[in-house]
């Protein structure tokens, strides 16, 4: 595919619907194309060429939109630079946006006005700063020729989310956006001119810029962006927008799909779920129970028993490496919990005191090729795709310890059981406790499950001084319980059942208190870091020992 096409000859013929605070924006792509040509021709008089690199910070508004277009239309790679998160100050935000653009040296930065108050003297008064709209710049007088990046151009830096130490921006070239769109497009059973995307999730994340946007553009379907503000306040409306303009593909998360389901209720979807073919679920650990109950709950709507389609990527492959195929329902397979965290892959029955049931990522998706080491066993997931990226910008040694020979080790944790991917966890989530390996998202999937305990805010973190264990469990309670003691128990007898070891404390955190990824990863390392520093203010705390 040409994934510049749609940008130089303006022939789309699909819509985008982009909500703009009360209502959606609905505007024809050829429009916004238009739209970017002219800011383009305004960037390039501000020094955007071919070459060049703009940093950005994406938020998901009608004019972010344009902008983004408008960057590729003349020639630049767009730097997505993270968005602040969750436990994270304004001045450490600004420290480290300053750093990532010191790696990056870009000719300019965008972003929203309440953003770029964030950001310290030092870089803006080295930097042009501009919103979104480009207002302060004038469009220059003459024709402007298009030059968007050629195939073994950069086009684009994705910054991991950050959620297991300081993102890293993933350099991508055209090619690879290019093979992984092809990509998606078989993971989704893409109709090119045919489809309706609807996405709430961050352009700043990989799957709403990739899996989404960029999809919907390049593939010339409807597009319906809502944002990650909205989905918080009221999560019914995630599926009701599917349901009114009759989508029939879009991607969120295990957590989102969760909340989506308790927060539908006995409301009516009164043009049902008919339409939707596939609903990409990922970038969290994936949870059976949430994906069987959102099966039943929609299917009362029309949404087929196949829609749900969990997948597994990474930044630094664009986006997905293995996903279900979508016309094939859920699958996973029971296994003995005990043995898995000693690395053994061994089936067991359902009621097996250490069941545990672990739900497929797939196989690996056209072009891709996943290797987990000997079968029967766990190990780092090693991924070879079309659509890796060319390696860390700016930073060369991760970029050797990461990309190896064209392989790319992911840090995750995995096994392959017949023909499919199953993602365990991540090396540094596996802590090592009295000699014994402890996989702290297995962990924190079985106590999340309490009725008072919010669904994925549980964080298990090893702060362990002088030689001994210490392991906290951080939780955001569901409500305003009266009594912490109980939570906490379920807490420590669920550890003690999956992996054998004992809680040293349970600390219970107000609500929006664990530091978050803008796709809603908690970023364990910044838990620690929390709680070692004293920066919290817990609304109780349970002491084991």
């Amino acid at each position: 595919m040409q994934l510049w096409k749609s940008l130089t000859n303006g022939s789309s013929h699909g819509v985008l619907h982009v909500w703009a605070g009360e209502d959606f924006e609905h505007t024809p792509w050829r429009a916004v194309v238009a739209d970017a040509h002219g800011l383009a021709a305004s960037l390039r008089a501000a020094g955007v060429r071919p070459g060049t690199r703009v940093a950005t910070i994406l938020t998901n508004t009608p004019a972010t939109v344009r902008g983004l277009l408008a960057i590729w239309l003349a020639g630049g790679a767009v730097a997505s630079l993270p968005l602040p998160t969750r436990g994270q100050s304004d001045a450490e935000y600004g420290q480290q946006v300053a750093v990532l653009c010191e790696r990056l040296d870009p000719t300019l930065l965008l972003a929203d006005e309440a953003i770029s108050a964030l950001l310290p003297d030092r870089l803006t008064s080295d930097l042009p700063v501009l919103p979104w709209t480009l207002s302060g710049l004038a469009a220059p007088a003459g024709p402007f020729e298009p030059s968007p990046p050629g195939p073994n151009d950069l086009a684009f830096v994705q910054y991991s989310s950050g959620s297991t130490s300081t993102p890293k921006g993933c350099a991508l070239t055209t090619r690879a956006i290019e093979a992984q769109m092809e990509i998606i497009l078989s993971l989704t059973g893409g109709r090119p001119g045919n489809d309706t995307v609807t996405s709430w999730l961050p352009l700043s994340h990989d799957m709403g810029m990739f899996g989404c946007l960029l999809y919907a553009w390049a593939y010339d379907f409807h597009f319906v962006l809502s944002t990650p503000e909205r989905f918080g306040m009221a999560p019914r409306t995630w599926f009701r927008d599917m349901s009114e303009y009759e989508s029939t593909m879009t991607a969120g998360t295990s957590t989102a799909v969760y909340l989506a389901t308790r927060a539908q209720g006995r409301a009516e979807l009164p043009r049902g779920l008919a339409s939707l073919r596939a609903a990409v679920i990922g970038a969290e650990r994936l949870d059976w129970e949430t994906m069987r109950a959102a099966t039943e709950r929609f299917g009362a709507y029309g949404m087929a028993r196949t829609a749900l389609q969990p997948a597994y990527g990474m930044a630094e492959a664009t986006l997905a490496v293995s996903g279900k195929p979508w016309d094939q329902e859920l699958r996973g397979t029971v296994l003995d919990g005990s043995a898995l965290v000693d690395g053994v892959v061994a089936e067991v029955a359902e009621d097996h005191p250490r069941a545990t049931r672990l739900v497929s990522n797939g196989p690996a998706l056209p072009g891709v090729t996943l290797d987990t080491g000997a079968p029967g066993t766990v190990g780092e997931i090693v991924v070879r795709s079309p659509s890796l990226a060319e390696g860390y910008l700016g930073d060369p040694e991760r970029t050797a310890a990461r990309f190896p020979e064209g392989r790319l080790r992911t840090g995750d944790l995995g096994f392959t059981h017949e023909g499919e991917i199953y993602v365990v966890g991540r090396l540094d989530d596996m802590l090592s406790v009295g000699g014994r390996k402890v996989y702290a998202s297995e962990m924190e999937s079985a106590i999340d499950n309490h009725p008072q305990i919010r669904k994925g805010c549980v964080a298990l973190v090893d702060v362990g001084t002088s030689g001994l264990p210490s392991l906290v469990l951080m939780i955001e309670p569901q409500g305003r319980p009266k009594d912490y003691q109980p939570i906490a128990d379920h807490a420590a007898a669920a550890a003690l059942e999956k992996s054998g070891v004992a809680l040293t404390e349970c600390l219970f955190l107000p609500r929006g208190a664990l530091p978050r990824t803008p796709s809603g990863k908690i970023q364990r390392f910044r838990c620690r870091s929390l709680l070692t520093e004293g920066r919290l203010e817990p609304l109780a705390r349970v002491v084991y020992a």
